[in-house]
């Protein structure tokens, strides 16, 4: 026979009561789950400030989405490596690094890839923040079969930067058998980059299949590799070029005086102005150095990058600057404007 039913209110619980004594009432078969939102008790001033009033901003939230990437390749890889070409964004991720595992050194060295053709500023911030300063590990590498056969950047860049970029940085990575190599590339700089995930893989040419990668959900990534392949990883794809200025600014991180405006020497070739860096850049017939106001938005090479005309002589202004411009600040990279997609035919080949 069936229990009669009752005629008891919906609820014995009074209205007035805690959550967690409603949920007993229900529990126990003497109320039902109330209509209305759970009222909790209010917390302690303390507790409410350090809850309510914390909030990541927009560079936090950029900051913790790296350092997560950067630990989780120190986590999962074998043997890492941070590739360090110098510049801004090779500053920003090394500072994340140090963040990272402080108040330990990150548990991976840096490499930077020398060409033997970047500006001389470049090589003596290397020396003196780098090394000296921070006291971090820095393999230098140059790809000596290339160097000696004496390849100009002036007159022969897409073989420069073959010869001493791209299969300088392949043969690095198998002399040392690094199995991730952390980049600075971000996804607004250039289209094909936009393409790429966090966790670039790389078969065991290192060459990189765009239409062969693994897909990322939310921050979930694939470190599964077979032997002889590798990540190229990057944990600022999600950043801006004024995302990094903001964050250097902040930070008060060190970066190449390069970036700053100053009296350079300079001359015109073909639309860009190029700075005379040493006696190796050859005066062409009617040429002359003249001294312009300029500072460079991104640093390579000193015969393949274009200075800019600017009076920024400081992060405000050079923020400022970045708030109004309207180009890429790649348009200065020559060996970007070879030929159509050649940046992509590159990272194909085993580019950065």
């Amino acid at each position: 026979m069936s229990a009669p039913i009752s005629t008891a209110p919906a609820s014995t619980a009074p209205v007035s009561a805690s959550p967690f004594a409603q949920a007993r009432a229900v529990v126990t078969g003497q109320g039902a789950l109330p209509t209305h939102p759970p009222t909790f008790a209010h917390p302690t001033p303390d507790r409410e400030a350090s809850v309510s009033t914390y909030n990541l901003t927009h560079l936090k939230q950029l900051e913790a989405e790296s350092i997560h990437i950067i630990r989780e390749v120190a986590a999962e890889f074998k043997n890492p490596v941070m590739l360090y070409s110098i510049g801004k964004d090779s500053s920003v991720m090394v500072q994340l690094a140090l963040k990272a595992f402080y108040p330990a050194k990150p548990p991976f060295p840096l490499m930077h890839v020398d060409t033997t053709w970047k500006f001389r500023e470049m090589i003596e911030f290397r020396e003196t923040y780098a090394k000296r300063e921070l006291g971090l590990d820095v393999i230098t590498y140059i790809n000596k079969e290339g160097a000696a056969e004496q390849i100009s950047p002036f007159e022969h860049s897409g073989k420069h930067t073959n010869l001493m970029k791209t299969e300088a940085l392949k043969k690095a990575l198998d002399m040392y058998h690094f199995d991730a190599a952390f980049g600075g590339a971000r996804r607004d700089e250039e289209k094909s980059r936009a393409k790429e995930r966090v966790y670039s893989f790389r078969d065991q040419f290192h060459r990189w299949d765009p239409k062969n990668q693994r897909p990322e959900l939310w921050n979930l990534y694939n470190a599964r590799v077979n032997k002889g392949e590798s990540i190229r990883v990057f944990p600022l794809s999600n950043w801006t070029e004024l995302d990094v200025w903001q964050y250097i600014h902040l930070e008060q991180i060190p970066i190449v005086p390069l970036y700053y405006a100053a009296k350079r020497p300079t001359v015109v070739r073909d639309g860009v102005r190029i700075m005379v860096d040493d006696d190796r850049l050859k005066l062409r017939p009617g040429e002359t150095p003249e001294l312009k106001t300029v500072r460079f938005r991104t640093l390579g090479c000193y015969p393949l990058t274009g200075a800019v005309e600017s009076e920024a002589t400081t992060l405000p202004e050079i923020i400022q600057e970045m708030l109004l411009a309207t180009t890429s600040e790649r348009q200065g990279r020559l060996i970007d404007n070879d030929e159509e997609g050649n940046m992509e035919e590159k990272k194909r080949e085993g580019y950065f």
